[in-house]
């Protein structure tokens, strides 16, 4: 999965992917409309960062490419790539429990804070996506 030169883009099944990792600069996209909502993303080598309507969705450090992101009620899944091991931050329900799957293996159930965020760490290597797949309990 090649990093998304577009920084974002609508694919035909509804999904959303974002993210450059191997741009140097910071570079943003703004004010981007996808199912009624307005997205922006701020991404490089060092941080790639989504917002919904002005509302946190997804961080990462360092900066990675999405592909695939789907975010509803029931949780959140896509996949990733990037040049080295990642940090992801998400914006979930405030205190639920997630069955988190990282490239098709169980990681355990995790629990967003009162402030709704889940973080998890990502093994990646430049030219290899990983799914991630996170569902609420």
């Amino acid at each position: 999965m090649p990093a998304i030169k577009e920084l974002m883009r609508t694919e035909q099944d509804g999904t959303i992917s974002f993210g450059d990792y191997t741009l140097e600069a910071k570079s943003k996209l703004q004010d981007y409309e996808h199912g009624g909502d307005l997205y922006k993303v701020k991404t490089f080598r060092d941080i790639t960062k989504l917002e919904r309507n002005g509302m946190f969705v997804y961080e990462s450090v360092p900066g990675t490419a999405v592909e695939g992101f789907r975010a509803d009620d029931a949780g959140v899944s896509f996949t990733v790539e990037g040049d080295r091991d990642a940090q992801i931050t998400l914006e979930l329900s405030d205190g639920a429990a997630y069955d988190v799957m990282i490239g098709g293996a169980d990681a355990g159930v995790m629990s967003a804070g009162t402030s709704g965020k889940l973080t998890l760490s990502v093994e990646l290597s430049e030219g290899t996506p990983v799914p991630v797949e996170i569902r609420k309990r």
